[in-house]
């Protein structure tokens, strides 16, 4: 089934450009006395390659954007994964291919959904973190990079504690997780979201997007994620404005984990 595309996408603005610059610009000017915010994308439930893949990576290949790849393993195949590869083989630098749970399904009877929560013991928690990592990493080799991802941007403490032990570099979940992540354990967050958004008002959506993205710029670090599964033309015609205008950018520096690895990146 085709995941619904947001109201907001569906209502396109007519002046996207200088809205997304009146945007920027004074939050880009508030986090220049901290450096520059660091800005990173991510886009989640990577496995099947198709035209709003093949676009997705051209666009970010032509602004030489850097864009974390979230990987479903259970979902891969080695003639996906070759295909996804060859769609990014050009500019393979940008991209980092990570963990996004096992089969993204939900276990929790109750509450929100979750594949790696509180409904399962720490026997079947591991088994799955494991069995998606010897997936991706038989099939991408050194392409790999050991993030975790949960699916719905949610986990367990005992999930939390697992990835720990078993070294994984970080997780990126939501920033509005009670659960803190163990020491030792980054949390690369996401407080922009791009794509599953929930306002049935357009008007609201837009307002609360722009919100989200100035906030997240003024406080110095911005985790923006996309789903292309449910862009349309007006969310693509978006990013490619959004894009530009952030590589032009001189306040603002687009980074990917792998540079948030470093410990003078970290988010605040």
């Amino acid at each position: 089934m085709q995941p619904l595309v947001s109201s907001i996408w569906q209502h396109p603005l007519p002046d996207l450009t200088s809205r997304i610059e009146r945007c920027l610009a004074p939050a880009g000017m508030r986090s220049r006395g901290h450096g520059g915010a660091r800005i990173f994308f991510r886009a989640d439930d990577i496995a099947v390659p198709g035209s709003r893949f093949a676009h997705l990576l051209e666009m970010f290949s032509r602004h030489r954007v850097p864009l974390a790849l979230a990987v479903v393993p259970a979902w891969l195949t080695r003639p996906r994964w070759l295909a996804l590869n060859k769609a990014g083989k050009k500019t393979a630098s940008l991209w980092c291919w990570h963990q996004h749970g096992w089969r993204h399904a939900n276990h929790e009877r109750q509450g929100k959904k979750q594949e790696f929560g509180p409904a399962r013991s720490r026997v079947q928690l591991e088994r799955d973190i494991r069995r998606g990592r010897q997936r991706l990493e038989n099939l991408m080799g050194a392409r790999f990079y050991p993030i975790f991802t949960p699916p719905w941007n949610r986990c367990g403490s005992d999930t939390l504690q697992l990835l720990r032990e078993l070294g994984y570099a970080a997780v990126s979940r939501s920033q509005t997780n009670k659960i803190p992540s163990p020491p030792g354990l980054p949390d690369y967050f996401i407080n922009v979201d791009l794509h599953t958004r929930k306002e049935k008002n357009p008007a609201a959506g837009w307002q609360n997007l722009f919100t989200e993205l100035h906030q997240a710029i003024a406080s110095n670090y911005c985790g923006i994620m996309i789903h292309h599964r449910m862009m349309n033309d007006a969310a693509f015609d978006f990013m490619e404005i959004l894009l530009k205008t952030l590589a032009k950018s001189h306040q603002l520096h687009l980074v990917d984990f792998r540079d948030l690895a470093d410990p003078g990146t970290q988010p605040g």
